[in-house]
């Protein structure tokens, strides 16, 4: 299969073949052609060459409606549920049951129940707003609304990006069950560990080719999955710890930080150079103390003081103008401007540095972003170029200029990874050590426990708004971690 815009090829000559009752995985970075190739798949592209053949002929597929009626169904990244309407509403929108011009309201009822109970989540009423779900809830209404047409093939997009530890687990449960009963997945991930655990076959994508065409999970080492993807070796490692000087200055000092009903207690501090790691399962209040220390929330009681000055509560203003810079969970929707350049994005924190007589000298602005972008390493170096258009890595680049354009101390670094492919990882965690040994203090969550241990210096673990453990990374372990979370005790 090839697919090209405007002169830009995406798909370079793809082959993917795909078994009833399989979970095949497509793996490939950011821009390799995942995207081009579902959405092919699902009817939104018309390939420029090449065929589909589906359960033994040869079909095209001109719209997202004429897949649906052939038995494939779509579920993107971006969930496609409206949060106004019910369970129920969702599921037949476009298709709706009815009878004489009037919805058959309880045969939907009935239906949905029977989907969600397929789902094994019997609980959730088919009257509930989508709107008030959890984002793994939404994903299952996504899943029923496939399940209601006679699907035969589902495509999955990132389905866990957005899911904590047990709700993944349950997601792969389904998706067991759906392949039991015959139906085929196609499982789009950057976690290469998830391959191990759901997947039987993989497809591997690089700059619109197919480099491994339906290989076996089984027996394919993830060095091999790695240079296939990037096309060269990258050790999935993080790199060597550089020793803070004992004397070091404190830059962020942390003492009894509360946020009531959700964290208390909270105290530690961050030298010049040390990066600092919050280490715990999704809901256990790490999000809420960067944020807090941010000033995006009030704190309830407790201080934050950024070289030796006491930070105002509730102040993002004064956090800011302090050196304290945020890299939010959610980059796309709380940290970046999509629809605007680069060069915007990276001086968004410094707007009054780059204004004269009331007009932003865009000059100005574009020579700062372009000094990082070439910094940095950010692709394509474009300072014009939207922010929307780039991959994840390079969004999460574009934050990380924001604030050293703006002269931050303290950088706050939430979720820094996540939707960003192996390759742009290592270069991720390769910046975030150069940052540190630059004298910046950096505190990282993360979900992936052994990201936190890879980067951190000194690690906190933390459960249920409580710090129960602090210690250097070198002396604690993924497993000791999870033992004293689900222990809810410091050791």
């Amino acid at each position: 299969m090839t697919k090209s815009f405007a002169g830009v090829k995406a798909l370079r000559g793809v082959d993917l073949d795909v078994r009833a009752g399989e979970v095949h995985c497509v793996l490939g970075q950011n821009g390799a052609g995942k995207s081009t190739l579902i959405k092919t798949l699902a009817g939104v592209h018309s390939p420029d060459e090449g065929t589909i053949s589906w359960r033994g002929e040869q079909v095209q597929i001109p719209n997202p409606e004429s897949a649906i009626e052939l038995g494939i169904a779509t579920m993107y990244q971006e969930l496609d549920v409206v949060d106004g309407l019910t369970i129920a509403e969702n599921i037949f929108l476009g298709h709706e049951l009815s009878r004489g011009g009037f919805t058959k309201r309880s045969e939907a009822a009935k239906q949905t129940r029977e989907l969600l109970r397929r789902l094994g989540h019997a609980g959730l009423s088919p009257h509930a707003e989508v709107g008030s779900l959890s984002a793994a809830n939404k994903q299952i209404v996504s899943m029923a609304r496939a399940l209601s047409h006679d699907i035969k093939l589902i495509i999955m997009d990132e389905p866990s990006a957005v899911l904590d530890t047990e709700e993944v687990k349950n997601l792969f449960h389904v998706v067991k069950e759906l392949t039991a009963s015959g139906i085929a997945v196609v499982y789009i991930t950057h976690r290469l560990e998830e391959i191990r655990q759901i997947g039987d076959r993989i497809t591997v994508l690089k700059d619109g080719r197919s480099m491994a065409s339906g290989i076996p999970v089984s027996g394919t080492p993830t060095a091999e999955l790695i240079k296939l993807m990037t096309g060269r070796e990258v050790a999935n490692v993080f790199p060597a710890p550089v020793p803070v000087p004992a004397d070091a200055p404190i830059v962020l000092d942390v003492r009894d930080l509360a946020l009531s009903g959700v964290f208390e207690d909270v105290s530690f501090s961050v030298r010049a150079g040390e990066i600092v790691g919050l280490a715990g399962l999704v809901g256990s209040g790490r999000s809420e103390i960067l944020e807090t220390i941010y000033g995006a929330r009030r704190s309830t009681g407790g201080t934050v003081t950024v070289a030796g000055k006491g930070l105002r509560r509730g102040s993002v203003v004064a956090a800011v103008d302090a050196g304290v810079g945020l890299s939010p969970e959610e980059r796309k929707s709380q940290g970046l401007v999509l629809d605007e350049p680069i060069y915007f994005n990276v001086t968004l924190a410094s707007m009054a540095r780059f204004a004269k007589a009331g007009f932003l000298d865009e000059r100005g602005a574009r020579a700062a972003a372009r000094a990082q972008i070439e910094s940095l390493e950010l692709r394509p170096a474009d300072p014009d170029r939207p922010t929307i258009t780039l991959s994840g890595g390079n969004q999460q680049k574009i934050l990380l200029a924001r604030w050293l354009v703006h002269g931050t101390k303290v950088l706050l670094l939430d979720e820094p990874t996540r939707g960003v492919d192996v390759g742009a990882r290592a270069e991720i965690y390769a910046l975030i050590r150069k940052l540190a040994a630059a004298g910046n203090a950096i505190v990282v969550v993360s979900s992936e426990i052994e990201e936190v241990l890879g980067l951190a210096d000194t690690v906190l673990v933390v459960a249920d708004g409580r710090i129960l453990d602090t210690r250097p990374a070198s002396q604690i372990d993924e497993h000791g971690v999870l033992d004293l979370v689900m222990k809810g005790t410091a050791a």
